[in-house]
């Protein structure tokens, strides 16, 4: 492959307006990253030149928010996660304008809207015309889809920001206005509707989005703008019947599955597997080449470099909260839960002592064996994190260097679109028993190990309809550790910020103690609360701080985000 004659521009307002332009090609799209540039005019020649324009949309400008924040804000701000020494400002929802990870999130959203704006206006002004119309629509098509998907991060985290749609106008304009968070989700849902229309059924390369993809993140789109345009706490029951109906279209016409065995979803090699609907796409390079393109995530994960390259994730872990939520742990009293589980999610997602894994290696006394997470007895452990987390180099079957991991980051699944059906369904009733909606949470639900729940109890005969409670609890479950939780919070409370906040307070984020009755291969657990760590158990979320302040370099430097927003065309 020919070097391309490459430059690099920056059009700056702060780090909210900071685009580090990539392109490149390669021959496959998954085989090597494209170069960190921007080529000059001559590059947009040929389809596979075209197509090669947004092939960093998918990993590269998402880097610092897949770093760390991903699952500072999607997981430890929503409480399906914690870490007991550090992050402790997300663990204990006390997320500052000078938080990292708040910082961190904000310039990677901004990143990937400026990037898909600079892809855009590049394919328009330079395609040649040997390129196809269709190749041309279509990667313009997926420079929008990511552009609105980080707008649906950002003003969901923040509320009113600025849109921008070409950065080229801005320059050095400091002058920017925010735009009303209602006026985004306008702005956002017709740009999906757009590229919906525009990206073919089947994806031109694995990994990249279809048509599918799009009409994913309009189910998810409308079901929340239900409660974003939301009445006296009543959902807007015409995008109730959307999000409804993209949901039914992706589960029946996209010829996705739902995997059987759920842990394999988190087994590597799982990339774009019958049930990934979008993911982030990394690959594992040695050296510089390899930083920015690789999954730095794992390396935060790993509980102990005695399991991978390094593992800076001992103290991460469910919180006691999030570990009640599993069927079969019962409360005893206040300070105790004790049993096991039938659902898989729980072994597949964190690490309870005695648990095996026999997919990862670990060094034990100085000899490699199989996976048994162990069992440190004190007043304080931890059930670490499992998803993400694949093993070391004799896993994988290939060297893996630090922060350079080659698993993808999903962004959307199958399973989310059958539990949006239900939740679409149900609406503002306070249950359901239609038969459909029970019929796509139980793919999910007995997917999991789990019996199905029923409109009628077969033995007693009581009613146990669907109800909002149930479904939130699920999506808990399933998505935990996927950076989903906080924004199914967010979601509800656009329409019942109490509710929200309840969740939010009833949670229990503080230190525990986890025995098994046997090691290895437990039958049961006892969850107990550490006696001695009385303090930072519970949070406050409220109006005041439920909403993540803008990072304060970039009020510094752009003075009309402090000013009120005002409605996007």
């Amino acid at each position: 492959m020919k070097k391309i004659n490459i430059n690099r521009k920056y059009f700056l307002i702060g780090s909210l307006l900071s685009v580090i332009l990539f392109a490149g090609c390669k021959k496959s799209f998954l085989e090597k990253p494209p170069t960190d540039s921007v080529v000059d005019a001559s590059f947009y020649q040929t389809d596979e030149q075209v197509l090669a324009a947004t092939n960093l949309l998918y990993s590269k400008v998402w880097f610092d928010y897949n770093d760390k924040a991903s699952y500072n804000l999607g997981d430890f701000r929503a409480g399906t996660a914690f870490s007991a020494y550090n992050d402790r400002g997300n663990v204990l929802f006390n997320t500052t304008d000078i938080t990292p990870e708040n910082d961190a999130a904000w310039r990677a959203f901004f990143i990937v809207v400026g990037q898909s704006n600079l892809a855009i206006a590049n394919i328009n002004k330079y395609a040649g015309p040997a390129v196809s119309p269709t190749v041309k629509k279509i990667a313009i098509a997926e420079a929008r889809f990511m552009r609105a998907v980080a707008y649906r991060y950002l003003t969901m985290n923040w509320g009113d920001v600025p849109v921008i749609e070409n950065n080229l106008t801005l320059l050095n304009d400091t002058t920017i206005n925010k735009n009303t968070s209602a006026s985004i989700w306008r702005f956002i849902t017709r740009e999906m509707r757009a590229v919906a229309e525009d990206l073919p059924e089947t994806p031109t390369q694995t990994g990249r989005v279809s048509k599918w993809s799009a009409e994913g993140m309009l189910a998810r789109f409308y079901l929340t703008r239900a409660g974003v345009e939301s009445v006296g706490g009543v959902r807007n029951q015409s995008f109730l019947d959307s999000a409804k109906y993209y949901a039914q279209r992706v589960i029946n016409n996209s010829h996705l599955n739902l995997l059987s065995n759920y842990a394999d979803l988190f087994k590597y090699p799982y990339d774009n597997n019958a049930e990934s609907l979008f993911e982030l796409q990394w690959v594992a390079l040695s050296g510089d080449a390899g930083y920015g393109v690789g999954n730095s995530a794992p390396s935060y994960l790993n509980y102990s470099s005695d399991i991978s390259v390094e593992g800076w994730g001992g103290d991460k872990g469910a919180t006691w909260w999030m570990l009640s939520q599993y069927d079969g742990f019962m409360d005893s009293g206040d300070t105790v839960i004790k049993g096991r589980t039938l659902d898989q999610r729980l072994k597949a997602t964190y690490m309870l002592p005695g648990a095996s894994y026999p997919e990862i290696t670990q060094l034990l006394n100085g000899v490699n064996q199989k996976l048994i997470f162990p069992y440190v007895k004190g007043d304080v452990n931890f059930s670490s994190i499992k998803k993400y987390v694949v093993g070391k180099s004799e896993d994988l079957g290939f060297i893996v260097q630090a922060q350079r991991y080659p698993n993808n980051t999903y962004m959307m699944r199958l399973a989310e679109m059958y539990l949006i059906y239900a939740e679409a369904v149900l609406g503002n009733n306070a249950s359901t028993v239609d038969a459909t909606a029970l019929e796509y949470f139980n793919k999910v639900h007995t997917r999991a190990g789990l019996a199905p729940i029923t409109a009628t109890d077969p033995v007693s005969g009581a009613a146990t309809p669907l109800t909002l409670d149930i479904i939130l609890s699920e999506r808990f479950k399933e998505f935990a550790m996927e950076s989903m939780g906080w924004y199914d919070l967010v979601s509800l409370h656009y329409y019942n910020p109490g509710k929200a906040y309840s969740i939010l307070n009833s949670q229990d984020r503080g230190l525990y103690n986890i025995t098994p009755d046997v090691f290895p291969n437990p039958t049961n657990w006892t969850i107990r609360k550490t006696s001695w760590a009385t303090t930072e158990r519970k949070i406050d979320a409220n109006s005041g701080n439920f909403l993540l302040p803008i990072p304060a370099t970039e009020k510094s430097q752009a003075p009309n985000l402090s000013k009120p927003a005002v409605d996007y065309p």
